[in-house]
């Protein structure tokens, strides 16, 4: 993530103009992400997830019909523990009342990362997950993150769209590479609608 924890409203919005000034909206890339670090560290007294107001003056709302008006469509972040990577506030025992926000403010994509789970199960974490997502009724794209522990490959095709298979990509060929090799040897566990 270029951007770690320096988003802010703007940045997303210049991402999006960009996707679409560049053509990569017409080449197929339809996705624009706000990874971590969007939210405040605490919830609210109903116990939603809260935009960082000085980052994200109007909300994620706003960022998605912004997104949705240029043909694109809006990712957001969370972990299924009970901090984010970052620290902030995470999903485990939220899962539903996330997934509503996210519906309610028209959120097109979820990542879920592995941070502070409590040793809580993936299966379980992540299962929870995907049936409050489909509970919402809004199609929204669910990639696993949990970094390829226990052999995500194996069960993930039946809990979401796509999934880590390793850590992080660091900046340089030879990570790209390696990660390449890896998933090589895991393309029979891809197929449509489920991807390593």
């Amino acid at each position: 993530n270029h951007y770690g924890c320096g988003i802010d409203e703007n940045t997303i919005k210049e991402s999006a103009d960009a996707v679409v000034r560049l053509g990569l909206r017409d080449a197929g890339y339809v996705y624009v992400n706000i990874d971590d670090c969007w939210m405040t560290d605490k919830r609210n007294s109903d116990n939603e997830l809260v935009p960082n107001p000085v980052r994200f003056p109007h909300g994620i709302k706003f960022l998605a019909d912004y997104c949705h008006h240029k043909g694109l469509r809006l990712g957001i972040y969370s972990s299924s523990g009970t901090k984010t990577c970052a620290g902030y506030a995470g999903t485990l025992n939220y899962e539903e009342i996330d997934a509503k926000t996210w519906a309610r403010w028209g959120v097109d994509y979820l990542k879920l990362d592995n941070c502070y789970h409590d040793l809580v199960s993936n299966q379980a974490r992540y299962g929870r997950m995907r049936d409050a997502l489909n509970a919402t009724g809004r199609k929204i794209y669910f990639s696993i993150c949990n970094w390829g522990e226990v052999s995500v490959w194996e069960w993930a095709g039946e809990v979401g769209n796509s999934w880590r298979t390793t850590g992080d990509i660091s900046d340089n060929f030879d990570s790209m590479r390696d990660i390449f090799k890896f998933n090589a040897n895991l393309a029979q566990y891809a197929k449509p609608g489920g991807w390593n």
